[in-house]
């Protein structure tokens, strides 16, 4: 019995527009954020969560790029991570300062930690890449 193909959502056109998606919401609100964090307490951490969506946005725009070159399951779940990792740790600064309160406890962290885990998932992916290519 093989694994189930977990990637198959992330091949086509849709994938494309998610991904797309994510690149202009990051951007988007990292320009949001950056301009709210000159005008409130608590700046800093609004200027965090704006430097870590503007640092992803065209990570996002380059996974729509090169989605096709696969390995398609470890950037499907990298990118996964990335989002989720992202949406964690900008979410939980911004709620801080914008509710006075945390998203979650370790929030912030959790979404560090996937953050990490996606960006180790694309240097997989390019590692099994040059292995393949070789």
């Amino acid at each position: 019995m093989s694994a189930p193909d977990i990637s198959a959502p992330f091949r086509g056109d849709r994938a494309n527009g998610g991904l797309l998606l994510l690149a202009g919401l990051s951007g988007g609100l990292g320009v949001a954020l950056s301009a709210m964090a000159a005008h409130v307490p608590g700046g800093e951490l609004l200027s965090s969560a704006a430097n870590m969506l503007l640092f992803h946005a065209p990570a996002f725009l380059a996974l729509a790029a090169l989605r096709a070159t696969g390995p398609h399951g470890v950037l499907a779940v990298a990118t996964l991570a990335l989002a989720v990792g992202l949406a964690l740790f900008a979410g939980d600064l911004t709620s801080r300062v914008m509710l006075g309160d945390r998203l979650f406890p370790m929030a912030a962290p959790t979404g560090g930690s996937l953050m990490i885990l996606g960006w180790a998932g694309i240097l997989l992916a390019g590692a099994v890449r040059l292995v393949r290519r070789a």
